[in-house]
């Protein structure tokens, strides 16, 4: 970092601070007013300290942008006290110099929004699903059900069912080339939510399940999320070219929705097109029943 953007990152943190500190009222914060002698509105840098626990010239430091260390604890703590939202708690991060925490969901996690499942449905007729942190499988739209074999009889998490399910297994014409790539992002997801042990038994019940997912898990890959083209060999529409693209929601970090697209000039758009049609609906049925059937015998 040069010194002319360190410097400008201090600043934003000195006016950062004393704006906050500003809008924050002695009543809101617990204390007296302190009366007309009180020449400005809000906490003054004395009050900000005791409340947060800290030293009154290691905040004074802070809010002046001296080179001094902070912990995310400190920072935490000043922020309750000046009433930070999520996003204000971030900013701070960054302006101390620190990672910004991950950012919260704002609705309740385990629930989607009509919005959401709104936008999955208007992709239509491509695929497209939602999957939580865990890459579970939380909703998807009826092109998902047609063309990639989603059902309620599956475990519902995107990277077991990749290994496990004998249906998109048969129709994943690139299997063996996306399965790495695809353990290896797996793996960054887990980077980014280090200490969250759901991840940890999402891998060890595919371990047990697959040993071709345990000795790619053991390689160590890792690889940053992105978009993949799928081949699936569909029984009833032929073979489909389809990239993947995971987008982030920020107002739900913890979901990622997939949009699947056609790929251009392979017919993929089409033939699509016809299987989410009533004729190809009606020409599909039974294919997955039969897959299963077939896979299990």
């Amino acid at each position: 970092m040069t010194a002319a953007t360190k410097s400008h990152r201090r600043q934003e943190l000195r006016e950062f601070l004393m704006s906050r500190r500003a809008r924050v009222s002695p009543a809101e914060a617990g204390l007296p007013d302190g009366g007309p002698r009180r020449r400005t509105p809000g906490l003054r840098r004395e009050e900000v300290a005791v409340l947060a626990g800290v030293g009154a010239s290691w905040y004074q430091w802070l809010e002046q942008g001296r080179d001094i260390t902070v912990s995310p604890q400190v920072l935490d703590a000043v922020a309750r006290v000046l009433r930070l939202s999520g996003e204000e708690r971030r900013h701070l991060y960054v302006l101390a110099g620190l990672n910004p925490p991950l950012p919260r969901p704002v609705d309740e996690p385990g629930e989607l929004s009509d919005g959401l499942h709104r936008l999955i449905d208007a992709w239509m007729p491509h695929p497209a699903h939602i999957m939580d942190a865990y890459w579970n499988n939380i909703a998807y739209n009826d092109a998902a059900r047609l063309v990639l074999a989603f059902r309620p009889s599956l475990r519902q998490n995107c990277l077991i069912d990749f290994f496990t399910d004998p249906v998109y297994r048969a129709r994943a014409g690139n299997w063996e080339a996306n399965a790495r790539r695809v353990v290896a992002q797996y793996r960054a997801a887990c980077t980014d939510h280090c200490e969250d042990e759901g991840f940890q038994q999402i891998v060890g019940e595919l371990s047990e399940k697959s040993p071709e997912f345990a000795e790619m898990w053991a390689r160590g890959d890792v690889q940053a999320g992105g978009q993949l083209v799928k081949e699936i060999d569909h029984p009833v529409a032929g073979r489909l070219y389809l990239e993947s693209t995971p987008l982030r929601v920020p107002s739900r970090p913890d979901l990622t929705i997939v949009l699947h697209n056609p790929v251009a000039g392979t017919g993929t758009a089409e033939k699509v097109a016809w299987l989410t049609s009533p004729e190809g609906r009606r020409a599909a049925m039974g294919t997955v029943s039969s897959a299963v059937s077939s896979a299990a015998s």
